[in-house]
């Protein structure tokens, strides 16, 4: 662990910081504390720890920290996101990619920036320039990563989402955006089975007349039919044969806009958050280099989709030159220990993947430590939600002991994270190790003052880089300020409820803010429930919301039952002991409900929102922001919730 954290980013960052700037930090939250007083100082020494690239330096690092939203960060830079990411291009392996069922395959630095040069080649030929956006609508496969690169290397933003949501959440998106380019694809796979796609694209080119080129590129089946889909080509007829090209890294301002990021769309339709180059590359080499400490030798595999930031996150590693491993298709195919399989074989070092998948494997009863040979994995990277402290021991004790569990929150909107690890700090069950450098987290009572070891509000209180620019078609910023500062002024107000725990620094989340049940006015976290009852053998996964009945609210408990399972007399019973045992007994539920299945968005957070709104007879607007927008049929009419 001392060699570790010898060698660590972090402790070379550490040293860069008290070289330039004088200080002898020791600590963590020394180095933190620094961070937080000297915002401008922090981020111009990790300009210089990251080696950003450049063709005109900054004169400013931030105008003014007072302005939130607004503060213009590193004025006067001309940059390129995409040269940021290719600044490699030797033999190194750039991507893998990896499928249920596909053939591998494997790309260098150098084949990537070739091919990324011939994509680009071709999208200036046919008019992208900075400022246009194209979209995506793709699995994770290394044509995505590719065609990302050579929009961005022209300035144009980038939107993406994944192939497995329908038409109409996919318009929801694009639509507003009115991209001028789509790539696309013919076809995923999921459990080994073809789901042809271009049905679904049809109906999305006829839904936005903004596009110019539709470019398909082929995956289940060689040369599709794309003759019924408007200015579609396919990618490789559309890539360029010339080989030995140089790419035209379009130099752009530090806030040109990279990245269109979308919200869940559950209560609407969703919210476009426009994203700066500079301050989404400056952010995500901060928690890269330094608290996820990836450098060269790192092969780095993420279980996502396109549709959720952590894409985009990894997408950035390529800046620290790892190898990266792409991966599409469910991850319990052909069963629950097949990433670990792929881990064994791949050699993986980093793993990064979400607190439902750890609970599926814990109950399950997967064993990955016993049954694969894990010891090149050194990180575990978790997000999503909250896991539990149970879900931390099941790590340790069955994936690896001395695995470094790195378990991190923050959000699409910021594209990145506000409490993360640090290889310079100790793992505590159920906490996030600490807040990240540079961001000046508080936790907020209902009066707005900060408290420590009590649930409340999360709060950024400065401004940071990759916060969004603006919402998209917002001229006056009115949503993006009642989306985050409706509530404190000049304080972003995350929606997330938390506490800061003073004994060890971390922090411990409770769930979504606007989540939160009040029996009888008492505020409880809806994660306090799922801690508990999802370690019963019997649950395989809940859902709690708050139900107003006779001037009150009552917690109603949706269970999904474990295989072989059923909902008995007993078995609710132990439910509530364990809830008023082990939280208190403002937890026990009224009601205890077995359902089919929990909703889930594609950012894989529950819908606490929408069933809310089902058993209150409110509309839900937007079913396909879900990745299984059928379970919520299962909560229309409840004869339950009527007594």
């Amino acid at each position: 662990m001392e060699k570790h954290i010898k060698n660590a980013n972090m402790t070379r960052f550490m040293a860069h910081v008290n070289k330039k700037h004088g200080p002898t930090f020791e600590t963590y939250q020394d180095l933190y504390q620094w961070s937080v007083d000297n915002i401008s100082e922090f981020w111009a020494a990790m300009w210089e720890f990251g080696e950003i690239k450049a063709s005109q330096d900054y004169e400013t690092v931030v105008d003014d920290l007072r302005k939130f939203p607004g503060a213009r960060w590193f004025v006067g830079a001309q940059l390129n996101f995409a040269e940021n990411l290719l600044r490699y291009r030797d033999d190194h392996s750039a991507l893998i990619f990896r499928g249920e069922t596909q053939k591998k395959t494997k790309m260098s630095y150098a084949e990537l920036y070739d091919t990324v040069a011939r994509l680009a080649k071709s999208l200036r030929e046919i008019g992208v320039a900075p400022g246009d956006r194209v979209a995506a609508y793709m699995p994770n496969m290394m044509e995505t990563a590719i065609a990302m690169l050579a929009a961005t290397s022209i300035g144009a933003t980038w939107a993406s989402c994944a192939t497995d949501i329908g038409p109409g959440a996919v318009l929801d998106r694009f639509d507003q955006i009115e991209p001028k380019v789509l790539f696309t694809v013919n076809g995923y796979f999921y459990k080994a089975k073809p789901f042809n796609t271009l049905p679904n694209v049809a109906e999305i080119v006829k839904g936005m007349p903004s596009l110019e080129k539709v470019i398909v590129v082929t995956y289940p089946e060689e040369k599709p039919n794309i003759s019924n889909i408007k200015n579609a080509v396919l990618y490789e007829d559309f890539l360029s044969k010339e080989s030995d090209l140089e790419i035209q890294f379009e130099q752009l301002p530090f806030d040109h806009p990279l990245y269109i990021m979308f919200s869940s769309g559950t209560t609407g339709k969703p919210k476009c958050l426009v994203q700066g180059a500079g301050g989404i590359l400056i952010n995500h080499l901060k928690e890269l280099m330094l608290h996820t400490d990836l450098g060269r030798d790192d092969v780095h595999f993420f279980i996502t989709t396109c549709s959720w930031m952590m894409w985009n996150w990894i997408m950035s590693s390529l800046a620290v030159g790892n190898t990266l491993i792409l991966y599409d298709g469910n991850p319990n195919y052909p069963d629950f220990g097949a990433m670990w399989k792929l881990i064994e074989e791949e050699r993986v070092t980093m793993f990064g993947t979400s607190a439902t998948y750890i609970n599926v494997m814990k109950s399950e009863g997967i064993r990955p430590g016993k049954d694969c040979d894990l010891s090149s994995l050194r990180e575990i990277w978790q997000t999503g939600s909250s896991l539990s402290p149970e879900g931390f021991e099941y790590v340790y004790k069955e994936i690896k002991q001395d695995i470094w569990f790195n378990s991190s929150a923050g959000g699409t909107d910021i594209n990145g994270c506000f409490c993360t690890g640090s290889p310079m700090l100790p793992v505590y069950a159920g906490e996030l190790q600490g807040p990240g450098l540079a961001m000046k987290v508080n936790v907020y009572d209902e009066n707005g003052k900060p408290v420590v070891d009590q649930e409340g509000e999360f709060v950024c209180e400065v401004p940071t880089p990759s916060m969004p620019l603006y919402f998209w078609d917002d001229p006056d910023n009115k949503r993006y300020k009642d989306a985050y500062f409706n509530v404190y002024a000049n304080v972003w107000r995350h929606g997330d409820y938390i506490v800061h725990h003073s004994d060890t620094g971390g922090f411990t989340l409770f769930g979504r803010s606007d989540a939160v049940l009040k029996p009888s006015g008492v505020r409880i976290g809806t994660a306090e429930i799922y801690n508990q009852v999802e370690q019963l053998e019997e649950i395989s996964d809940s859902l709690a919301i708050g139900q107003n009945w006779e001037g009150d609210q009552r917690v109603i408990l949706f269970v999904k039952l474990a295989e072989g399972h059923q909902l008995t007399d007993e078995l609710q019973n132990t439910i509530k002991k364990t809830l008023r045992v082990k939280a208190s007994p403002r937890h026990v539920p009224a009601k205890i409900i077995a359902v089919p299945d929990i909703p889930y968005t594609l950012n894989m957070k529950k819908v606490e929102s929408a069933v809310t709104n089902i058993i209150h007879g409110r509309p839900v607007l937007n079913r396909d922001a879900l990745t299984n927008p059928e379970s919520l049929d299962y909560y229309e009419d409840l004869s339950e919730l009527k007594s």
